[in-house]
């Protein structure tokens, strides 16, 4: 196959498209999946605190490969290591409808993530460039919010019905997926040609970390980042537990409509941020990250299922607010310095390890019996105060 030079003249190119779609029936399995394996384990009677250890499994595969698919996808065509890592999700997927394991197959599926992830975000400074990534990145929140809220909804609604079927569906997402990785226009690889010896990759990744750490820009946005990809997986498990106490349901569904607002929130937060922050202004994001602390203690107080409704889709209108502009920012500085492949990884490898901190203490939490409207105040607070000291450090 030819390889092409990307566009940058439109925002709806063929290339742009094609990224998009892939990346929607991507984030729907991812979701859908998580919520399906969630009710896996609770028919198979598995106690409370090993739900976040599945996500736990997930996460460390982020941390383990870090050092690596980085480079991957600075190596190759970056379509393809999509379609490679779809493949592996699809695998995951079939595994856990084959009755395997359900942390074999999790696992297998956090490692195809793993792997998609520098190469989906990275594309992007191929295909556009300069103010156009925020916009760019605004899109691609746009479509994983979209294929989170649905994803997360269907999910619920199918785990409940028949898990079989659901989990079939979750399959087919990650075929429809792989498909719409093909259709990605063939890009020159960015970085081809290194060394793939472990020791000398591994030497590699140490110093792309080492680089973007030392520039306050980056640090800036890996922290912020990290910060808010921790506090969201962590909600979501909390939601799980949360919706029994205060509301007194009882079902699979409600915790996924829920987390649904969120995602609702984020596509207008991600939209606002297109419009109103570019690189050059991207502090303006940092009021919503306190805000987003604020409002989770506020959620964690309520009864009523329409107020807890309307609560999550403000946290995600500020999380979308606050995190666009800080990827779109790590992606460009990353791709004048270590290549936008290395600076994902490396963001990713911070933002899992904050999940994975973030994840071990809540399931201590729960282990230990803390309630779950007092662990949501707690957690609450602690992120606002996170970012606040965050906020007044970078200024």
């Amino acid at each position: 196959m030819s390889v092409i030079q990307p566009r940058n003249d439109t925002l709806l190119s063929r290339g742009m498209l094609a990224v998009m779609t892939a990346q929607f029936f991507s984030a729907f399995g991812d979701n859908a999946l998580l919520f399906v394996t969630l009710a896996v384990l609770k028919n198979l009677t598995y106690p409370d605190w090993s739900q976040p250890i599945l996500q736990m499994m997930f996460v460390g595969t982020y941390i383990l490969l870090a050092p690596f698919v980085g480079q991957m996808a600075d190596s190759f065509a970056k379509g393809r290591v999509m379609m490679f890592a779809n493949s592996l999700k699809l695998i995951g997927a079939l595994l856990i409808c084959a009755g395997f394991s359900p942390f074999l197959g999790y696992t297998l599926v956090g490692i195809g993530a793993a792997a998609y992830s520098p190469a989906k975000y990275g594309i992007l400074g191929e295909i556009t460039h300069g103010d156009r990534l925020v916009k760019a990145n605004g899109m691609m929140e746009g479509s994983t919010i979209a294929a989170i809220l649905l994803g997360s909804v269907a999910g619920g609604i199918l785990a409940d019905w028949h898990l079989s079927v659901a989990l079939i569906v979750c399959a087919l997402t990650y075929g429809i997926a792989v498909v719409a990785n093909l259709l990605i226009p063939r890009l020159a690889a960015a970085r081809p040609g290194q060394s793939w010896n472990f020791r000398a990759m591994f030497s590699s990744f140490m110093q792309a970390c080492s680089v973007l750490w030392r520039s306050g820009e980056t640090r800036f946005s890996l922290l912020g980042t990290s910060l808010f990809w921790g506090a969201g997986v962590t909600l979501r498990f909390l939601l799980v537990l949360w919706v029994p106490v205060a509301l007194g349901i009882s079902d699979n569904k409600t915790p996924t409509t829920l987390n649904a607002m969120v995602a609702i929130g984020i596509v207008i937060g991600a939209a606002a941020a297109a419009r109103l922050v570019t690189l050059q202004t991207v502090r303006r994001c940092m009021p919503a990250g306190v805000l987003i602390g604020v409002m989770v203690v506020v959620f964690a107080l309520q009864h009523s299922l329409t107020n807890a409704y309307l609560i999550l889709m403000v946290i995600g209108a500020l999380g979308g607010f606050f995190v666009v502009p800080l990827n779109a920012l790590l992606q460009e500085r990353g791709k004048e310095t270590v290549g936008a492949g290395n600076a994902i990884a490396v963001q990713n490898l911070i933002e899992n390890i904050a999940m994975l901190v973030m994840l071990g203490l809540y399931t201590l939490a729960v282990k230990l019996g803390v309630p779950p409207v007092p662990l949501g105040i707690g957690f609450g607070a602690l992120f606002a105060l996170a970012i606040s000291l965050l906020w007044w450090r970078g200024r």
